[in-house]
């Protein structure tokens, strides 16, 4: 890992400058058409040659933020999209155009600076917003704007015969509601238009820790449900403790209160928040805005912890900590398949989507299936719209993500039997697995916990099923290694 970091580096400052050099060059929008019509003609290309094999793009499978490698990159018919420009920021209608392979710190970087930011910014900075459309995101305000998905207005696609569609809610309506979570089976996306806000300079944040599990449950549905609220999160270190986090945008700031956490000789984020429970005490700071954005990206949230034991000792910070965190791609591309396996064995990444109301049960059953600490508690508003995933009622609900991200210290942990076990759970309460997980459901068990009426329907309209496998045949285990 410790020669990862330097090459990390190489990786970030290549993809940093070439950013800035085609925003100061204008040639993002210019080359925009040039580079879709090339896609276009690939998958033209594909039609002439007999549509023999599905399609997928040719981002290879270690770039990806998933743990996982998808098997199928190496038998389908590779389109290459080499997509990863801002193209058009829209201050009047408030509105950023964006190619697929923008990453968040990229966005964020941009934005800022004009004053602007997006509502929702999923939590590391290598986040694509392709993979956050056509997969999910969430962050600490989508108790107010839902997932990323919700902060999006428009995508443009190229589709099975080549042909490019712009959708909407008022055009092509049907494709817009499908597209999220359907991870690239329904056309190749080539651009997305993404809701804009005023940006502020800081988050003015109030710690708080709980103890029991029903106060923790009750303290974070309350605070969630609050829209003077900007930011809710939890952070849940053992079944009866944990530190509820409230923020609010802000241009004024306290000097002595203000806490740069994104700096690199800082404290990991999550053992700061943990002080205060060993403390137990409440506390107030003020966050720079872009730090709070990414304030869980340097230890990946906790999952540097396992990677690297001693990220967090000063000296390490002092001296490395401008390297941190390593590239989730590069250790993906230099992981052997006996230490995958392993991993696997021994290691959890998960993010469940459950109501609200199924909090207290669902901590439960984590904590006996999984017994992995920290959780992270996330808040979201679930507005019942088309599409694979939506409330089971006819209103929208308020739901949080868990993400369990660790060593699950259950006797006997067995990784398949385990999440079967846990899928089960979700299921049972009309909640949702995050797709770039390991998901051990059947098939018959994924379309019973996701709604495939409009995404099947767009299939057979579209004549994808000869052009990109069916969602549950890119995500599923056997797909993946």
């Amino acid at each position: 890992c410790l020669f990862l970091l330097p090459l990390s580096i190489l990786f970030d400052v290549y993809y940093q400058l070439r950013a800035w050099a085609v925003w100061r060059l204008h040639s993002a929008p210019r080359q925009h058409a040039q580079r879709v019509r090339h896609i276009q003609a690939q998958v033209r290309e594909w039609k002439n040659e007999g549509s023999k094999r599905y399609m997928c793009t040719g981002r290879p499978g270690w770039l990806t933020v998933s743990l996982r490698v998808g098997k199928y990159k190496k038998i389908h018919k590779n389109i290459m999209i080499n997509l990863m420009d801002v193209l058009e920021v829209d201050s009047e209608r408030q509105v950023v155009r964006v190619e697929p392979l923008v990453t968040m710190g990229q966005l964020t970087a941009h934005l800022n600076p004009m004053g602007w930011t997006i509502p929702v910014v999923p939590e590391l900075d290598d986040l694509t917003v392709g993979g956050l459309i056509m997969g999910t995101g969430i962050e600490s305000s989508s108790h107010i704007y839902g997932l990323f998905q919700h902060t999006c207005v428009a995508y443009e696609l190229v589709l099975a015969d080549g042909s490019l569609v712009r959708c909407s809610p008022t055009e092509n309506s049907d494709l817009f509601y499908a597209v999220p979570w359907s991870c690239g089976t329904l056309g190749f996306l080539v651009a997305a238009e993404i809701k804009m806000i005023p940006a502020k300079k800081y988050v003015k944040i109030h710690y708080e820790p709980v103890r029991g599990l029903r106060k923790i449950c009750e303290k974070f549905t309350e605070e969630s449900k609050k829209k003077e609220n900007s930011f809710v999160e939890g952070l849940v270190y053992s079944l009866e403790e944990a530190v509820i986090m409230t923020g609010v945008l802000t241009d004024e700031a306290e000097q002595s209160k203000i806490n740069r956490i994104g700096n690199y000789y800082k404290p990991w984020f999550f053992k700061h928040v943990e002080k205060y429970l060993k403390a137990d005490r409440t506390g107030v700071e003020y966050i720079p805005a872009r730090h709070y954005y990414h304030r869980h990206t340097r230890s990946i949230f906790w999952e540097l912890q396992d990677i690297i034991p001693f990220g967090n000792n000063p000296i390490f910070r002092y001296l490395f900590g401008w390297m941190v965190p390593p590239k989730i791609s590069l250790l993906k591309l230099t992981q052997g398949e006996a230490i995958r396996k392993l991993y696997e064995q021994h290691h959890v990444v998960q993010d469940m989507l459950v109501p609200m109301k199924s909090l207290e049960k669902s901590i439960q059953t984590f904590h006996v299936d999984l017994n992995v600490y920290p959780l992270w508690l996330c808040p979201f508003i679930l507005p019942n719209n088309p599409g694979m995933v939506h409330p089971k009622g006819d209103e929208a609900e308020l739901y949080v993500d868990i993400g369990a991200y660790g060593e699950p210290k259950r006797k006997q942990f067995e990784a398949r039997a385990s999440m079967r076990q846990m899928e089960k759970f979700v299921r049972s309460v009309h909640g949702f697995q995050m797709l770039y997980a390991d998901c051990y459901m059947t098939r018959e068990e994924f379309w019973d916990m996701f709604d495939g009426s409009l995404y099947h329907k767009l299939r057979e309209q579209m004549n994808c099923k000869d052009a990109f496998p069916e969602v549950y045949d890119k995500i599923c285990k056997a797909a993946r290694h």
